[in-house]
């Protein structure tokens, strides 16, 4: 396994942006409909890598509103325990990138633990942390909405290989405004984490308040609403 320096530049590093596809967004219990990883160096996109996944249980016709993707289409398709080398060949040494990183990292540990592997142990890097810190002025931190502040192409959103070469893009152009060498980026991406979710769990707290409802009680989950994006959850 390589080992990475946290004394160096990260950006001379090279990176894997992921997205995952799926069918809900209970990681435990939904499975994977498609993977896109699209590898970084230097800057330049070096490959772009992506497959449905056939996840063995039939797709809600939500998570189908929201990709577009069938069971039709992936009737044909490969599982994800047949790709699960190809899947972990190309993360493996890489810093591995992704729009709230933990929504796809859990996902694909959960499938490759299904498959008897585990996610290689790489750095992970969030640029929705990044991006939420950058600029809090801005009312929605969501994939598209970045792209389109910063004009990157988003033709095909919530698809995988579209999605996380996106995402990659994003990173790039906010390299210069994150700390250099990775070990301080990593410390401060946690850090910048840590006091985004304190300042949303007030926020959900003052809501509940102020609807007469015991912000401590247990919450049934609820899919995430337009301007909260799945991706929208929280990371590590």
């Amino acid at each position: 396994m390589l080992s990475f320096d946290k004394g160096a530049p990260w950006r001379e590093m090279s990176f894997v942006s992921v997205d995952v596809e799926t069918t809900g967004f209970d990681r435990e219990a939904c499975r994977v409909t498609e993977v896109g990883i699209v590898r970084f160096e230097r800057g330049q996109i070096a490959e772009r890598w992506g497959s449905l996944i056939n996840p063995g249980v039939p797709i809600p016709e939500d998570s189908t509103k929201v990709t577009g993707i069938t069971d039709a289409m992936v009737a044909d398709q490969p599982s994800l325990a047949d790709l699960k080398w190809e899947i972990y060949g190309r993360l493996r040494d890489r810093l591995f990138v992704a729009w709230n990183a933990e929504f796809d990292w859990d996902f694909l540990q959960n499938e490759l633990t299904r498959c008897g592997l585990t996610l290689p142990s790489v750095p992970i890097l969030d640029p929705l942390v990044w991006a939420r810190r950058l600029m809090p002025s801005d009312n929605r931190h969501n994939l598209g909405a970045i792209c389109d502040k910063f004009g990157i192409p988003l033709e095909n959103a919530h698809r995988a290989e579209d999605d996380a070469e996106a995402c990659g893009r994003v990173v790039l152009r906010l390299a210069d405004k994150v700390p250099v060498n990775l070990g301080t980026l990593l410390e401060g991406q946690a850090e910048w984490k840590a006091a985004q979710d304190a300042e949303r769990e007030q926020r959900r707290m003052a809501r509940a308040i102020a609807k007469g409802v015991d912000p401590n009680a247990p919450r049934a989950a609820a899919a995430p609403t337009p301007e909260e994006p799945k991706r929208q959850a929280g990371l590590f």
